[in-house]
């Protein structure tokens, strides 16, 4: 039972990812969108230059002044950023890295869709499968596919200036299943609303719903710390907010990242994601039941 049920996943995870990869340009697709945040807002938008005294100005300055501004300059990037030698361009690329994981997991969920317009769920419907490993399928592959498409995004954000400083084996294995567990939830989510509803429209119109106001309502574009205290609230229970915090503590803070926090911030992002894979399983699974 249990090697039957595996192998069905098994099957149609790998039929989702040959799909996948066969049409490549689903993927440069995919990638635009964060690659123009990056490029265009990342590069404009720099927090980082805001703060940045012009050179003429602290050679005229006495040496004890230019070290108190030189404390307090770190003081504000350290409170901004977590650390000083973390500029905003790095803050913004590893923050996408969430948002990619996010949008492939949503869309990974919407392929349901074009599985129903040309007849193949039916296919699966009436083929001696369980309704449980079609759902699961759908969520794996759209998971390695959010994995595949960050890795991508952080290899065009390193020559634009992406600053990496790994905090070692561990926290970047964590900071890989945290990308994989929001791609797997986000999935999740989808399928359950593909499932119930029929019409294309109603769809992208509930995707675009939750992609902006989720995206925004996190750090992965600025700090918490800085967001007025009602979206702090709504950042808090964000699990793009916990992904990119685990991302940057991984990927940026080097030997001054705090395993402790990792962990705790993962905790918090597995406890969100059980909730809404508990809900997209169960509602999808009775879904395809009731066809």
């Amino acid at each position: 039972m249990v090697r039957e049920f595996i192998g069905e996943i098994n099957a149609l995870v790998w039929r989702e990812l040959k799909k996948f990869f066969g049409n490549p340009w689903i993927i440069v697709m995919m990638i635009i969108q964060p690659l123009l945040w990056i490029g265009l807002f990342g590069k404009a938008f720099n927090l980082t230059g805001l703060f940045t005294i012009p050179p003429e100005v602290l050679n005229n300055l006495p040496p004890y002044v230019t070290q108190q501004v030189s404390a307090l300059f770190n003081q504000m990037m350290a409170r901004l950023f977590g650390s000083s030698s973390i500029d905003y361009f790095s803050f913004m690329a590893t923050g996408m890295l969430a948002v990619m994981a996010f949008f492939a997991g949503m869309s990974g969920g919407m392929s349901l869709t074009w599985d129903r317009r040309t007849g193949y769920l039916n296919k699966l419907l009436v083929a001696p499968i369980r309704r449980e490993s079609i759902v699961l399928s759908k969520m794996i592959s759209a998971s390695m596919r959010s994995l595949v498409q960050a890795s991508l995004l952080l290899l065009i954000a390193m020559p634009l200036g992406l600053k990496l400083s790994p905090a070692g084996i561990g926290p970047v294995l964590l900071s890989i299943a945290s990308l994989f567990l929001l791609g797997l939830s986000m999935s999740a989510l989808m399928l359950m609303i593909t499932i119930r509803t029929r019409r294309q429209e109603t769809q992208m119109m509930a995707m675009n719903l939750i992609n902006l106001p989720l995206m925004f309502a996190s750090n992965v574009l600025y700090p918490k710390s800085i967001m007025p205290s009602w979206l702090q609230a709504i950042a808090s229970v964000n699990p793009l907010t916990y992904t990119a915090n685990i991302l940057r503590g991984s990927l940026l803070m080097g030997s001054s990242a705090s395993m402790s926090s990792l962990l705790s911030d993962f905790a918090i992002l597995l406890g969100i994601s059980t909730v809404f894979l508990g809900i997209g399983i169960a509602v999808s699974i009775v879904g395809l039941r009731e066809k």
